[in-house]
């Protein structure tokens, strides 16, 4: 992706939170110097992945396969290992318009999706079956605002404004706005992106950068170079 892409997804993110009412912390919008003059204190924000994260999977196309997340609470595997730090994780996420979240489970997540917005999101299930890959037999038994519902392997569950969905562990899950852009929020068990996304094609998960102008905001993977 260019930087230029992210800059305007990022300024589009904003714009659609905002209108919804969603407010960001004040590390949304740090620069570098805002960075810099807290480099001894931010060991824990880094390793914990807070902040914004755009991601297109690696497949050149945001537009049909991607994600805007911003994550708001959070801890690192070390300490969800260790048992201390947060306990839980949160983010805001925007769907575009029939933009997938590609196929995938999570081996130790637990999380809960949200519809935050006006706009439905449709969530297609499966099971992993033991060696990881989709179960095309089972139904899947989910809770949806705390209410048991079972669907036939590769049924798509359809989420209105304020509506949740709860995935276990070896759940698969693949998602996306229908009919516009969805503003969805997640809370979770410690979430860790970088070994604990299983997708049914492999890919990546942070995109590959080309850096053709400035970033208006910094996403988690720029966090290093600080």
């Amino acid at each position: 992706m260019k930087r230029s892409q992210i800059n305007r997804i990022i300024r589009d993110a904003e714009t659609c939170m905002a209108a919804n009412g969603i407010r960001l912390p004040p590390f949304a919008t740090w620069s570098k110097e805002d960075f810099s003059s807290r480099n001894q204190q931010l060991d824990r924000f880094r390793a914990a992945q807070l902040g914004w994260d755009i991601t297109d999977y690696g497949k050149e196309r945001f537009e049909e396969t991607g994600l805007v997340l911003f994550t708001l609470r959070n801890a690192s595997p070390e300490e969800r290992d260790q048992g201390t730090g947060c306990k839980y994780a949160e983010k805001i996420m925007i769907s575009g318009k029939d933009q997938v979240c590609p196929m995938h489970f999570h081996e130790s997540k637990t999380e809960d999706i949200i519809v935050r917005g006006d706009v439905p999101l449709a969530v297609r299930l499966y099971h992993a079956n033991p060696n990881g890959e989709l179960d095309q037999q089972t139904p899947v038994e989910v809770y949806c605002d705390g209410v048991a519902r079972t669907v036939a392997a590769g049924d798509v569950v359809v989420l209105q404004s304020g509506e949740s969905i709860t995935l276990t562990p070896r759940i698969y899950h693949a998602f996306w706005g229908e009919g516009g852009a969805c503003l969805v929020g997640e809370v979770s068990t410690v979430n860790d992106d970088h070994t604990d996304n299983y997708f049914v094609d492999p890919m990546g998960r942070f995109p590959n950068i080309e850096e053709d102008e400035a970033p208006y905001r910094f996403l988690v993977g720029d966090y290093a170079g600080l």
